[in-house]
């Protein structure tokens, strides 16, 4: 049993309680799939974990390593399990990572979900290196965990957004190419002048079906596309065609969904996050009787990086 410390909010979480996010979930489900806790009580039998311990998990609980698998969809916390916006939650013991001790709550609570998918698709499927340019598709929590890790990595990172301010802040976090999409509509052709021609080489694909066309187009030979989301708009507005599969097939490139990540690369991820000293960028703190403004907030879509809900010390 685990006492919450914090949670952050992620997009499913908005889905899952406008009932969009697969079946409609009871409405006793406690939702958050992102959160830090310490242990108040271990189990019989368990070893490697005391009370006191701060602890964090992947919100596939049961997906401990390898291949991803649709029985993990069973135990989903904050989807298909309660969730971690609550006073205490029970997660199994097996699942647990532990924080260290140089990581903070606000560090540590961000990192199952956002950063944790971030991590899978730049080094388990990325297969990122130093020297790679990494594409990322607004200024979300995938994106900006993306643009941390990749520079962490030694790569180069573009990113995209509407608001010039954003991009002044994503410069700042050490973007190497900022593009305004609304300036820029055809973004994909901007990147390219920006990149002397070449395009990138891993794309992580937040947009959906509304820009996934514009990324096969940014995509350099042997590209990797992560696609992680739906964020952009309807399918209807800039969907693929036939066209494009010149461009898969042409560039060789690879598209791969990605569904967060498991227990191995998160205890990776915790790793290089204490190493890095990355410090996640959160938009917005509020307090755990606040959730519905942090819900709100999230919605309203004009934060950069992450809402936590602190809610114990």
């Amino acid at each position: 049993m685990l006492k919450v410390r914090a949670v952050c909010l992620n997009h499913r979480d908005l889905l899952m309680i406008q009932g969009t996010y697969g079946p409609r979930r009871p409405e006793h489900r406690v939702p958050v799939s992102d959160g830090v806790g310490e242990v108040l009580h271990v189990g019989a039998g368990v070893a490697g974990f005391s009370v006191g311990d701060r602890v964090i998990c992947p919100h596939f609980a049961t997906w401990l390593d390898g291949a991803f698998d649709l029985r993990y969809f069973g135990e989903d916390l904050g989807i298909t399990q309660d969730g971690w916006l609550a006073e205490q939650i029970v997660v199994p013991a097996q699942s647990l990572v532990k924080v260290p001790d140089a990581l903070t709550d606000s560090q540590a609570a961000a990192l199952s979900a956002a950063a944790l998918t971030a991590w899978n698709a730049l080094v388990d499927v990325g297969q990122i290196k130093a020297g790679d340019l990494v594409l990322a598709l607004g200024t979300g929590g995938v994106s900006i965990f993306a643009l941390q890790l990749a520079k962490l990595h030694g790569a180069r990172v573009a990113i995209t957004s509407s608001s010039d301010q954003k991009l002044s802040q994503a410069r700042k976090l050490g973007a190497d190419i900022t593009i305004n999409y609304r300036t820029h509509p055809n973004w994909a052709a901007e990147l390219l002048n920006a990149n002397g021609q070449r395009g990138a080489d891993i794309v992580v694909e937040t947009g959906g079906l509304a820009t996934l066309a514009s990324s096969i187009a940014a995509a350099a030979p042997n590209g990797r596309l992560a696609l992680i989301g739906a964020l952009a708009a309807t399918p209807a507005e800039g969907a693929p065609t036939l066209d494009n599969l010149f461009g898969i097939v042409g560039k060789n490139l690879t598209l791969r969904g990605i569904t967060a990540g498991n227990r191995r690369m998160l205890q990776s991820l915790v790793n290089a996050i204490s190493v890095g000293n990355i410090e996640p960028v959160i938009d917005k703190e509020l307090s755990f009787d606040e959730a519905p403004e942090a819900y709100r907030h999230l919605l309203g879509g004009h934060h950069l990086g992450k809402v936590l809900i602190r809610v114990s010390d």
